[in-house]
């Protein structure tokens, strides 16, 4: 059996024997023993949920020093960042108990009989809402809290009445067990039973696999790479009876910068963008990957800039080993389709150095390698001629969690075709700031078309997140007690 080791990030020195890899037995009884619950759970009024998702968050809280300090030492991504991250996770949880105890998974729509002959004439109906069932829900590498055990993911789907099964992510499995020790405790305080959250954990692709293809499962919800969510998608497809699977996959995020405003506010966009190319060492979904610029004296100037303020950042060491081959390998990959080095520093360890390519739009829009997503700390820039240039370019990118437009504030033919063009393939368009840092709010949509995710339509962050997981039913005539019941399922 194999055994998944808790590795010190900045030492590379395993710390101890965190647990072992979760066997097919194992990973099925969890999938049991979440779908025992289901019909209880998903029963549940909205006060049970809003209180379990309020003691999650308290539990959280009370114990971030020490879940901070384990995950800085599987991670290094710093205890100011990871603090940060439990507080936005807390909030995730205080936000999807405020929205159940509002009555958001209990909404009904209701269509009085009307006694006119059809067309007009109909019985009475109610559209209700109900739990799709257990929920498999796959662990993302990059944010320990906000993405993991207790993320938007797990909230979500408590909230909308569903148990989850988590595959924790391997990357930071001592963390992973903690928080799930952390979980079963607050279930038994409220005396609930401990297969409302389950967890497995491997890291391999068996584990996951086999959970996503058991018959118990109903949905599956991912953060993740393009390769490991297409497999998985593609096994929840393939299923005797097909499952829906929501995954936020990979993103090279454009950020379109127009001449005028380069020569403006250049020195400070160069700034800012800096910071957010390697922010986290480049390992957001988020991450600015491709900037696309006309070719001009202001452009130069801006990359000058650009050059310089990347060179002063020294990034943190890469979540894994396999992180840092995988980014090493993707900027060759880029350099072997075309692409110039602008600006190469060195590597410090496992920490790499920031990285600026250079391609003309002509070579970007033919070569497919150089639209691949490069996970870590660097930027691929596309020079264009002209306005045509640059939505052909956004074209070739194809679905993308963001785009960014600097510099379309007058309303003119040619920004309204780039307005346009970014939000054909993008599921948020930024017109000031960088893509980097995803708000949980009502109005937020983190997805996009293919291959952002899976599902264009749904977001993995925000408010809108919840309705993933519930599924709609029309009771035609129900009786009264039904119809009392105010949206909660029986």
């Amino acid at each position: 059996m194999q055994q998944l080791h808790s590795l010190n990030d900045r030492t590379v020195v395993n710390v101890e024997t965190a647990c072992s890899e979760s066997t097919a037995a194992e990973i099925g009884a969890a999938a049991e023993a979440a779908h025992a619950c289901a019909a209880w759970w998903g029963a549940s009024s909205r006060h049970d949920r809003s209180r379990l998702l309020q003691d999650l968050a308290t539990t959280l809280e009370i114990h971030r020093q020490e879940l901070v300090s384990m995950a800085d030492d599987e991670t290094a991504l710093g205890t100011s960042r990871l603090n940060g991250e439990v507080g936005r996770t807390s909030y995730q949880l205080r936000r999807f108990a405020e929205l159940a105890l509002k009555g958001l998974p209990f909404q009904v729509v209701d269509d009085p009989a009307i006694a006119d002959p059809p067309p007009v004439g109909h019985p009475a109906m109610q559209m209700n809402l109900v739990p799709v069932g257990v929920v498999a829900m796959f662990a993302a590498s990059n944010f320990p809290f906000a993405f993991s055990v207790l993320g938007g993911d797990t909230a979500s789907a408590l909230a909308a009445g569903c148990p989850v099964v988590i595959k924790a992510h391997p990357g930071h499995p001592r963390l992973s067990r903690q928080l799930f020790d952390l979980v079963q405790g607050a279930l038994r305080e409220r005396n609930y039973p401990p297969g409302l959250i389950g967890m497995v954990q491997g890291a391999g692709v068996d584990v996951g696999m086999t959970l996503i293809r058991h018959p118990l499962i109903a949905a599956g919800a991912f953060t993740g790479s393009t390769r490991g969510g297409q497999a998985l998608w593609a096994a929840a497809l393939a299923r005797p009876q097909p499952i829906p699977f929501y995954g936020e996959l990979g993103s090279i995020n454009p950020v379109v910068a127009l001449p005028h405003v380069l020569a403006s506010d250049g020195a400070n966009l160069a700034k800012t963008l800096a910071t957010s190319i390697t922010q986290g060492c480049g390992q957001f979904c988020t991450n600015p990957g491709l900037l696309v610029l006309m070719d001009s004296p202001e452009t130069n100037a801006f990359l000058d800039h650009l050059r310089k303020e990347l060179s002063v950042i020294q990034p943190h060491p890469m979540l894994t080993a396999n992180m840092k081959k995988a980014f090493a390998t993707g900027i060759d990959h880029q350099l072997a389709a075309g692409a110039q080095v602008l600006l190469q520093a060195e590597d410090q360890g496992r920490a790499p150095g920031p990285h600026l390519l250079l391609a003309s739009a002509a070579t970007f829009t033919t070569n497919e390698a150089l639209r691949e997503e490069v996970f870590g700390p660097s930027s691929l820039v596309v020079l264009a001629q002209d306005f045509r240039e640059i939505e052909q370019v956004l074209s070739a990118v194809g679905g993308s969690l963001t785009v960014t437009l600097w510099g379309v504030d007058a309303d003119t033919s040619q920004n309204r075709d780039l307005v346009r063009k970014a939000v054909s393939v993008a599921g948020r368009v930024l017109f000031a700031g960088v893509p980097t840092g995803v708000a949980v709010t009502k109005a937020q949509h983190h997805g996009g078309p293919w291959p952002a995710s899976t599902a264009p339509m749904s977001t993995s962050v925000g408010d809108a997140a919840l309705w993933r997981f519930l599924r709609p039913v029309c009771l035609q005539d129900a009786p009264a007690w039904l119809r009392l019941r105010d949206g909660q399922p029986c």
